[in-house]
């Protein structure tokens, strides 16, 4: 555990377990929580003896609440900073949702030597919002409904995001976790409102279509198809036709929060995936 500093001197906050020697496993966090969602994966993955990492993005968890670099190139670059400050080589980086499109821009911008294999999970590439070039996405009316929920109660729109649509909670005969909803909230409402509420813009308008293109790693799309967030049409199934080097992992049924409400299974293909 501990911090660096970036180059506009953002304090980044990240966690680095296990055997210093071991082949790094670097994970990328969904919006708007910190590293803790990974718990489930570093926890497994440190005992299969990994040397597991995490940070929390700037403006979120335990990291500076900067006014600025709300975006997906400063989200890369902060990576990137963690990666330089711990020599991280021949790593697996992990990018769920937000955390996809931020490990896809790393890889691709600054991943050149240090990189081994990619995931992409219930990740918001190539991007996410409706256009007359990407008629699948979208509509930009639902996030400037998130915007406004987020503005006008923050703490409440968390709540009601962690109890519906991120794990399923909202579907019919759904087995509700009150603590992966309190779990959720709780890493949320530890961020800045301010870096949330422009991340909205960073996740949902970001074009990562080169991005995907540039990357030659092999990397692994894993999407579930309830995913009622990051909608599985226009981004896994978009994706995996840009990528030179990549498979396609489908989960029938499950939600856009897999990681954690699926940590069995999706850990258990982590591990095959990292080992091939």
């Amino acid at each position: 555990m501990g911090y660096v500093t970036t180059a506009d001197g953002v304090q980044i906050f990240y966690k680095d377990w296990g055997p210093k020697e071991a082949q790094p496993i670097v994970f990328h966090h969904g919006w708007p929580l910190s590293s803790d969602d990974w718990d489930a994966q570093m926890l497994f993955l440190v005992n299969k003896g990994y040397r597991v990492v995490a940070h929390d993005r700037r403006g979120h968890g335990r990291s500076s609440q900067v006014s600025d670099g709300h975006d997906m190139d400063h989200y890369a670059a902060d990576a990137a900073a963690v990666a330089e400050h711990l020599n991280l080589r021949n790593a697996v980086h992990i990018g769920h949702s937000t955390g996809g499109g931020e490990a896809a821009r790393y890889v691709a911008r600054h991943g050149k030597g240090r990189v081994a294999k990619a995931v992409l999970m219930s990740a918001v590439p190539p991007i996410m919002v409706r256009s007359a070039t990407n008629p699948g996405g979208t509509p930009i009316e639902v996030f400037d409904g998130l915007r406004a929920a987020l503005a006008a109660n923050r703490s409440q729109f968390f709540l009601d995001v962690a109890s519906g649509p991120f794990y399923g909670f909202n579907r019919p005969g759904a087995k509700v976790s009150q603590g992966m909803i309190q779990n959720w909230w709780r890493q949320g409402m530890m961020g800045s409102a301010k870096a949330h509420y422009e991340g909205i813009k960073a996740f949902s308008e970001t074009d990562q279509t080169e991005d995907l293109k540039l990357i030659d790693v092999p990397t692994l799309v894993m999407h579930g198809d309830d995913d009622q967030v990051v909608p599985i049409d226009a981004a896994a199934r978009l994706s995996i036709k840009l990528l030179k080097n990549g498979k396609l992992k489908l989960y029938p049924g499950f939600p856009h929060g897999m990681l954690t409400a699926h940590a069995d299974v999706i850990n258990a293909d982590l591990l095959a995936f990292i080992k091939e």
